[in-house]
């Protein structure tokens, strides 16, 4: 080891992840095993809801199907709120993040059930023990550093390899195993997935020192007991409603679907509203605050369509393109991991190219870019569905080609948003604007799920038109109030 290696590179004993400290790969393989179980069990979950009962499925309809996959996308990053709340307050993000593993993989092993029941209740304790681990494993490898360490972009790097290898791997797993064999075969490896990723995680807890292991906030003596009784109070009054919906015989998918829909909306309108309207932040964090509103907005415009991948373009793939490869048909739930390959591929890239570009490009031109490369992915799906009119199967590239589209477009957008996240924040809410940023997309998804029923009672080519139209409207306009934007960051490029 070289003796320029940062202070907080030098974890006991000298051994190193990459030249980083060995918790890094800890938390490397348990978000990667974690990312393996999601987004496996994502890639088969709107194929498995519309499959007939004869093809083991539930026979749902399309246009519930994509409402339920947004809805649940959209429920996962809403958890990110309370399950960093926890952390920071209750138990300190090691063992959120543990018990969140453990959570989530007895979520998977409930979709292995063969039952109808057990997709619905396996994806509501994915929900909560994603909610749990995902914001504040994020959290501990950033704790493995000092704030001004050179390597902390480098580890942050190595661990969003991780995610996307995850990504990679998972649907050619549970796709051919869900498709091939039997859908709860393919829950099953999601589950096994989550399991490695508990496992590593506590073998290698001595490798990580104090990260997480107190809360940063913690609740003490009566202020600790009243928030439990809240806690307790607020969940007793939503089981009384869910069984007051059952009695009534309204609990139904829909409904259960459409109110997480309204729900979501109006938290993230009354959190805005909450910060926004605070009188302990600055005249200058709050001209800031109504900058990354438009950002917001422009942000879960995005997600609304590309969050669509696993519903409406996984079902497209499914029906109507020609996957025979030499005689083997492969599994449609394979073309999900085209994006995450594409994104290990193109990140370096972007990566190079904002460097270069430096603040000669601004982050509101920025997501207006990924805005309008976002819309037309879906103009060129509106070419593909077309040439599928009448029954006819397209080539699988036009998909490949729309996944590269849309990567690109994340590319100038996401990562980008997650730096401005952090400088636009007021000070008073530094540690909430993550969550914040995660709204964005749980907003995009839900509302989402709402839009992409209409891919079932639309033409093709007419629904893929017109959002992909309006989005790259959206990011024209974009373009034309970016001066404005730009004035309301206050310096902030």
């Amino acid at each position: 080891m070289t003796s320029d290696t940062p202070v907080d590179a030098r974890p006991p004993g000298g051994k190193t992840f990459f030249g980083h400290p060995r918790a890094l790969s800890t938390l490397f393989l348990t978000e990667m095993w974690e990312r393996f179980s999601f987004y496996g069990m994502r890639a088969i979950l709107v194929l498995y809801l519309t499959a007939t009962v004869a093809e083991d499925g539930l026979g749902m309809g399309e246009p519930t199907a994509n409402a339920v996959y947004g809805t649940y996308n959209a429920m996962v990053y809403l958890m990110a709120l309370p399950g960093g709340w926890v952390a920071d307050r209750l138990i300190g993000a090691r063992r959120s993040v543990l018990w969140g593993g453990v959570v989530i993989a007895v979520g998977h092993y409930v979709m292995a059930i063969p039952a109808r029941w057990s997709v619905f209740a396996g994806m509501t304790l994915i929900v909560l023990g994603t909610g749990l681990l995902k914001p504040n494993i994020s959290t501990m490898v950033g704790g493995l550093y000092d704030r001004d360490s050179p390597r902390r972009d480098a580890g942050f790097s190595i661990f969003y390899m991780g995610i996307n290898l995850g990504a990679f791997i998972a649907p050619l797993v549970t796709g051919f195993l869900g498709e091939k064999i039997n859908w709860h075969l393919g829950f099953g490896a999601a589950a096994i997935g989550m399991t490695f990723g508990v496992l590593q995680y506590v073998l290698g807890r001595r490798n990580l020192g104090d990260a997480g292991e107190r809360p940063a906030d913690p609740l003490l003596g009566a202020d600790r007991r009243r928030a439990l009784t809240r806690i307790g109070v607020g969940v007793l009054v939503l089981l009384l409603v869910l069984a007051a919906l059952a009695v009534a015989d309204l609990f139904t998918v829909n409904t259960v679907v459409n109110s997480l829909t309204v729900a979501t909306v109006l938290i993230t309108i009354g959190y805005f509203a909450r910060i926004i309207t605070d009188r302990e932040i600055s005249n200058t964090e709050r001209s800031r605050m109504k900058a990354y509103l438009w950002l917001f907005v422009f942000a879960a415009a995005f997600w609304l369509i590309y969050d669509q991948a696993g519903s409406v373009l996984n079902i497209f793939a499914a029906d109507r393109t020609d996957r025979d490869v030499f005689g083997f048909t492969f599994p449609a739930s394979w073309l999900q991991s085209v994006n995450p390959i594409l994104i290990i591929i193109g990140a370096p890239l972007f990566a190079w190219l904002w460097l270069r570009l430096g603040h000669r490009v601004s982050t509101p031109v920025k997501f207006a870019v990924g805005l309008v490369l976002n819309g037309l992915s879906f103009v060129l799906m509106a070419a593909a569905a077309q040439a599928a009119v009448g029954g006819d199967l397209v080539s699988p590239w036009w998909l490949v080609a729309v996944y590269a589209i849309q990567v690109a477009g994340e590319l100038s957008l996401s990562p980008v948003g997650l730096s401005a996240t952090t400088k636009l924040a007021p000070v008073k809410y530094a540690s909430q604007m993550m969550g914040l940023w995660f709204l964005a997309t749980a907003v995009g998804d839900a509302i989402g799920g709402q839009v992409a029923r209409l891919a079932e009672t639309w033409p093709e080519p007419t629904y893929f038109l017109t959002f992909g139209l309006a989005s790259v409207l959206l990011g024209l306009g974009a373009v034309m109030f970016t001066r404005h934007i730009s004035r309301l960051m206050a310096g902030i490029h």
